[in-house]
């Protein structure tokens, strides 16, 4: 009677860390889309040059008062410099890609293209990591990439050519997530993450003197700071989020954040999708989650994945 208690107190423990899992990481969706929004309106004062440096600073900032070798002795040594370093450099490829392309897009635009980032990761998985995609996931692939040819269409006058930074964003950030799958196998999540914005401030940093806008207003401060606070705090929202529950429980829940930057995007900006864009990310959003049902299907035991 004893152990059956313990049982059921244990799944209703591990029902609440889900749950709880789940709001985090949705508050963590919320708070990126927040920092896109924020991106792209410090955009109409700025450089984006000096956005992402705002950026990198706020995470920079909060990232060392919580890890730094005096809470975490140790948390400096890598057994991948290299790799750590070009890691650090896909992700402010894909940063400084996206932020231009900002300037010039609507938020729910380059979210869509974005989006494509498991799609692209599943395709390459194979050369770099020898994870072959097979013949449905490859299939689920092809579509995703038709998705953001809709949201894109190429040649036929459809999004301003700045779409095409946040497709060269979208495959850095492929790379990023292939670096961090190597990584997990050689250093901590504390070291990893206390080297993730390496490169966006030793890159940046010399060239702000010369791109420096002072801000013109109290407001432009505020957002310049919500920008560093709000990329800080979705990232330990995230890290919360996967400390509760396995990534393929959470995974699903990442394409909520179009939902968010449709509503960001008409309230501040007042940009209206149109039907082709909601089109494409709809395209693009059922098949990356094929390709989650699938790697689901291929990582359970073989009575489970015979449906």
């Amino acid at each position: 009677m004893t152990s059956q208690a313990s049982l059921e107190a244990a799944d209703e423990k591990a029902r609440k860390d889900r749950l709880v899992a789940v709001a985090l990481m949705c508050g963590a969706l919320l708070c990126f889309a927040c920092l896109d929004t924020s991106a792209k309106w410090l955009n109409r004062y700025m450089d984006p040059i000096q956005t992402v440096w705002v950026r990198y600073i706020g995470s920079i900032i909060f990232v060392t008062a919580l890890i730094n070798p005096a809470t975490h002795p140790g948390v400096l040594k890598t057994n991948r410099l290299a790799l750590q370093v070009a890691r650090s450099l896909l992700l402010f490829l894909s940063t400084i890609l996206n932020f231009f392309a900002l300037r010039y897009l609507q938020l729910v635009e380059t979210m869509s293209i974005l989006f494509s980032t498991p799609l692209i990761v599943a395709l390459i998985a194979g050369p770099l990591l020898g994870e072959w995609a097979g013949p449905r996931r490859l299939a689920a692939i092809g579509v995703g990439f038709i998705g953001v040819l809709v949201v894109t269409r190429p040649g036929i006058g459809g999004l301003h050519p700045a779409a095409l930074l946040s497709v060269a964003g979208a495959f850095c950030y492929a790379l990023y997530s292939i670096a961090t799958r190597v990584l997990a196998a050689h250093d901590s999540s504390e070291t990893t993450m206390v080297y993730s914005g390496f490169a966006g401030v030793v890159l940046t940093t010399p060239i702000i003197p010369f791109v420096w806008s002072a801000p013109a207003s109290a407001m432009v401060w505020l957002i310049m700071f919500a920008v560093g606070a709000f990329g800080a705090l979705g990232h330990w929202m995230l890290i919360l989020a996967h400390r509760r529950a396995p990534a393929p429980i959470l995974a699903p829940f990442i394409y909520t954040q179009i939902v968010w930057m449709i509503a960001l995007g008409l309230i501040v900006f007042g940009d209206v999708p149109d039907g082709w864009t909601l089109a494409g990310a709809g395209i693009v959003v059922m098949s990356g989650l094929y390709l989650l049902y699938r790697e689901r299907v291929r990582k359970a035991p073989p009575s489970q994945a015979a449906g």
